[in-house]
């Protein structure tokens, strides 16, 4: 029977402590839910103190004496608590004092039904500045295979941008080419989710659209097929559940646009903070809005 990616996530975890004498730390791993199904009841668990500043510090520690620490963030908002340490530290020791840290962050985010301003924040972005990490965002229980594979066999940090809403996804998911395509969208994260429903609605009106996932934001892996699609449709539209504005959306829709020459916008959360209230909710572009902006996008290339 296939598995979601929890349980993918949870099977990982759990090979890791047991077999590789790994670390997962983190608040609250044991409470009700195990962080979503994702956490193992199983040994080298270690609960940390809710202090939101100290847990980079152990993790980096952790990973220094080689034990390759998880580091569970259940709400990504609190890494701007969480990342002094991690990026001042563990991000720089390899190069700087030749002290390699690799840490496995978990950063989980979520968004709706009244998380708040402190807990719907999705900040991948603010790591992929920060020299020294490898930033990716996985939605399938293969590109979760696929970035833990990668985190072993390198010794840099990674931070890994979850989102709470994919954690039932059984499916992979599939790059879209057609023929006769009038735009090619880069999806991130959870956004791809959104794109992909977008996606049906634009067909039935008639408008063609190639659809490019992006796993990797750092480095970035922009492979030939993937920028190939974007010269054959002469534009482009950069989606992700992120703040848009300095974001990993911008970022990526400059360096296609440096490689290809082709006009290529970017699509993210808008620049407001969230609330709690429905009306204050701020996160993943909807449904509509994608339709709309590639509409707007196709007229604007006719």
């Amino acid at each position: 029977m296939e598995k979601t990616l929890a349980e993918t996530i949870k099977e990982i975890t759990k090979n890791h402590l047991e077999l590789n004498n790994g670390l997962i730390l983190g608040q609250c791993l044991s409470a009700v839910g195990w962080v979503n199904n994702t956490v193992p009841d199983t040994k080298n668990l270690v609960e940390l103190p809710m202090t939101d500043v100290a847990g980079g510090g152990i993790a980096a520690g952790a990973a220094i004496v080689g034990r390759r620490p998880i580091f569970v963030v259940r709400f990504q908002d609190f890494m701007y608590l969480n990342s002094s340490m991690l990026i001042n530290y563990a991000a720089k020791a390899k190069e700087l004092f030749g002290i390699s840290a690799p840490v496995f962050i978990r950063a989980l985010a979520t968004e709706k039904k009244g998380t708040g301003p402190t807990h719907s924040g999705i900040i991948h972005s603010m790591f992929m500045y920060a020299p020294g990490f490898r930033v990716c965002a996985p939605m399938t229980p293969g590109e979760y295979r696929e970035i833990w594979k990668d985190f072993m066999e390198h010794d840099s940090p990674m931070f890994v941008s979850e989102h709470r809403h994919s954690f039932n996804q059984i499916d992979e998911i599939k790059d879209i080419i057609l023929p006769d395509s009038q735009i090619t969208i880069y999806g991130i994260g959870y956004a791809r989710f959104n794109v992909l429903k977008a996606l049906e609605i634009l067909t039935r009106q008639g408008i063609k659209c190639n659809f490019i996932n992006l796993l990797w934001l750092k480095p970035l892996k922009l492979t030939h097929e993937k920028i190939e699609s974007l010269t054959k449709t002469k534009i482009g539209l950069v989606v992700d559940s992120g703040f848009e504005i300095a974001g990993a959306s911008q970022s990526i829709a400059y360096e296609l646009m440096k490689k290809t020459k082709i006009y290529v916008e970017a699509l993210g959360a808008e620049d407001k903070p969230v609330g709690t209230a429905e009306r204050y909710e701020n996160g993943t572009p909807s449904v509509e809005k994608i339709v709309n902006k590639v509409k707007e996008l196709i007229k604007l290339k006719d």
